[in-house]
């Protein structure tokens, strides 16, 4: 054998084994490419779904909701109910531990609630029925209310951003308004702070200290959380084209939000599955800021509504195919029990734009400058941003289209202060269907004033009528009682229901085991 031929055979046999580790570490690995970059960690410092599909990775919750909308027990072993419902003692799972080594304790549980409480509209309704909240020993809390109350599983289990997650008391004791800047959990992922890059990625690990729920079969949110790949990465793709590039080459495993008009390419790709992971659909909603002129009168936000057309909004998100959305859509989704065509005719009638600009003058109208955000980073909410600005132009106001990436819009939300002081008078989003399918979960249909959502509208006659949904003894008459919120709602207008549309997310064939309902990495795993 000649020396080159013997160098050349003895260097491809030592790549053998290189090449089979690379391809061995790859396959353990999943790339995803969310709807946007991750600015918030703190499970409860925004409602901004990337924010959420985190803090499912890292956290855990006590209780996880199936497809039938049940809550099933998660970190907790079980529950008893004594005092004709008005003590609940709840008894957490053998061998719950955090990411830091600590085991999960009673007291973090109740800390970790009570945190959660402070800026969610179903925490709050659960605190005032509250007596005590106590952990008597390292592995069970116990809930006293001063009335029964129905939602109190549902609270448990809530994944409506924010979502109630478990984290340690030394986090779960700081100021709710304060996001935190550290992430541990005991969820089956570990977050790896080292290796985020702003903008560009967002690394986790498997945690195999993890010990999943036995029994069962994933379902949701409930049964077993078994993490398959050893690392998760995201990766942030503003650009819809990279995306799919990324996706069709190999690049990437999983593309959560793909725009519609994008999904024919990839669909015929052989390599590609296409799939709608939320049955709910997703509701748009257009966010009034009720401090500030002109949207603090109930008259001008009504106009709105009245010239709004649902169909121009979800046919830019959804294009002209008919079977992936709906108008003549009120505040819960269709076909959801809640849902009611009570006083939808403000919303299907023809609308008489020379007549509702007038209108708007009487309203209150002066001409005053109204800054309406939108998203750029995301296509979905470009589109529906673009709508929302032509809309209000044709009403004849002065706008001012505020246009950035999602995360800056998401702080800049938060702000009280007039906008010529850098607030803001109105923006667009959306919600997956469960996350509005109820008034029990439904944030932008808060009407508390400073405890509300972001708009802080201070309707208290929907106030009053949601807190009447909670203590309603069965679905009978809580069905009576969400068709008065809706009417109610399409009269004050605390927020602007746009519609509903169905989006898919795409992922590559040799990945499987992704389960519907939210956006979850357990289960998944590759083929």
């Amino acid at each position: 054998m000649r020396r080159r031929s013997f160098l050349t055979g003895a260097l491809a046999a030592a790549a053998l084994p290189r090449a089979a580790f690379a391809q061995t570490a790859r396959a353990s690995v999943l790339k995803y490419v969310p709807q946007a970059d991750l600015t918030v960690l703190d499970p409860i410092g925004t409602t901004a779904y990337v924010t959420r599909h985190h803090a499912l990775m890292v956290y855990d919750q006590l209780y996880g909701l199936d497809s039938q909308l049940k809550a099933q027990p998660q970190m907790v072993e079980g529950h008893t109910v004594e005092e004709d419902g008005k003590r609940w003692t709840f008894k957490l799972r053998d061998g719950l531990k955090f990411h830091d080594g600590e085991p999960v304790r009673g007291r973090d549980c109740v800390a970790s609630i009570k945190r959660w409480a402070a800026r969610d509209a179903l925490g709050q309704a659960l605190m005032a029925r509250v007596a005590d909240m106590s952990a008597p020993d390292d592995r069970s809390f116990v809930i006293r209310l001063t009335k029964p109350f129905g939602a109190l599983l549902d609270a448990l289990a809530k994944v409506g951003p924010p979502a109630l997650v478990v984290m340690p008391e030394r986090f779960a004791n700081t100021d709710p308004f304060k996001p935190i800047t550290e992430a541990i959990g005991s969820g089956p992922f570990k977050w790896v702070p080292g290796e985020r890059l702003v903008g560009a990625r967002a690394v986790y690990e498997k945690f195999d200290g993890y010990r999943p729920r036995e029994g069962g079969t994933p379902d949701w949110l409930s049964g077993p959380k078994i993490a398959h790949f050893d690392r998760v990465e995201w990766l942030v793709m503003p650009d819809p084209a990279t995306a799919s590039g990324a996706l069709q080459s190999g690049e990437a495993d999983w593309w959560e939000n793909p725009p519609n008009d994008l999904l024919p390419p990839l669909e015929r790709n052989r390599n590609i599955v296409s799939e709608q992971l939320n049955p709910l659909g997703i509701m748009g909603t257009g966010i009034f800021n009720c401090l500030h002129p002109p949207f603090d009168k109930p008259a001008v936000r009504r106009v709105v509504l009245e010239a709004m057309s649902q169909a121009d909004f979800m046919t830019s998100v959804a294009g002209t195919d008919t079977s992936m959305w709906r108008e003549g859509v009120g505040i819960f989704p269709p076909g959801t029990p809640m849902a009611s065509d009570v006083g939808l005719d403000a919303i299907t009638s023809k609308r008489d734009m020379p007549a509702l600009r007038e209108k708007l003058k009487q309203a209150g109208y002066q001409g005053e400058k109204v800054v309406l955000m939108s998203a750029s980073d995301q296509s979905s909410l470009a589109a529906i941003g673009e709508v929302g600005h032509d809309l209000l132009r044709q009403l004849g106001m002065n706008v001012e289209f505020v246009v950035s990436d999602w995360g800056t819009l998401v702080q800049r939300r938060g702000k009280k202060e007039p906008p010529s002081q850098g607030g803001w008078n109105m923006f667009h989003t959306t919600w997956l269907g469960l996350d509005v399918v109820n008034p029990a979960v439904m944030q932008p249909l808060r009407a508390n004033g400073a405890k509300a959502w972001f708009g802080w509208p201070d309707i208290p006659d929907l106030q009053r009528l949601i807190d009447a949904w909670l203590d309603a003894p069965d679905t009978e008459a809580q069905k009576r009682v969400a068709a008065d919120i809706q009417k109610v709602a399409l009269e004050q207008v605390p927020f602007l229901p746009t519609g509903q549309y169905f989006s898919k997310s795409v992922y590559r064939r040799n990945v499987t085991g992704i389960l519907k309902g939210q956006i979850v990495f357990w289960n998944a795993r590759r083929v």
